[in-house]
């Protein structure tokens, strides 16, 4: 009769370990709290606990530059590709600008589009071959996206971006 009762407490233990470990792991996460400031984008609270450790973004990425440290940034933020660069910009949008630029004569061929922007908000990017948009793209600024275009002939690209807030920009055009 001993070794039966001791059955059918068994899973009863590990039913209650596993509510246990359930509410432990549940208690981690809510350990990552997020709180929203005028400008709409999450910040990571001071608040962690034992193996999470929260990174707030770099607060550096939110303000615009210009002149040479533009440059620096530029450069850090449209790291060197395998290929041939055949056309970059940067620059400074003033809140409701836009920008329009286009490349030079681009080879038939398959090209990489680094976009990236440094702000407190966003930026659109719109690439365009004649009236085919090839890359329609509204990133968040602190932030790189690269988009794989595929150019059947000799071809030059309409670059447009635009902000509503002060931002930076910065993109490259490299084949691969």
């Amino acid at each position: 009769m001993g070794s039966k009762a001791a059955c059918s407490v068994m899973p009863q233990r590990l039913a209650r370990a596993a509510v246990v470990l359930l509410v432990v792991l549940c208690g981690s996460v809510a350990g990552c709290e997020y709180t929203y400031e005028d400008g709409g984008r999450p910040e990571a609270s001071s608040t962690s606990t034992a193996g999470n450790v929260v990174l707030p973004p770099d607060p550096a990425l939110e303000e615009t530059v210009t002149g040479e440290a533009l440059e620096e940034w530029a450069k850090a933020s449209l790291p060197e590709s395998q290929g041939q660069s055949f056309y970059s910009s940067s620059g400074y949008l003033n809140p409701g600008e836009s920008k329009s630029e286009q490349t030079v004569q681009l080879p038939g061929g398959t090209y990489a589009v680094t976009l990236a922007c440094r702000g407190t908000r966003r930026v659109t990017f719109a690439v365009r071959l004649n009236d085919v948009a090839l890359v329609d793209l509204t990133l968040g600024c602190a932030n790189a996206r690269v988009s794989v275009v595929q150019l059947d002939k000799d071809a030059i690209l309409s670059i447009t971006v635009g902000s509503r807030s002060d931002a930076n920009f910065a993109y490259r055009v490299s084949r691969l």
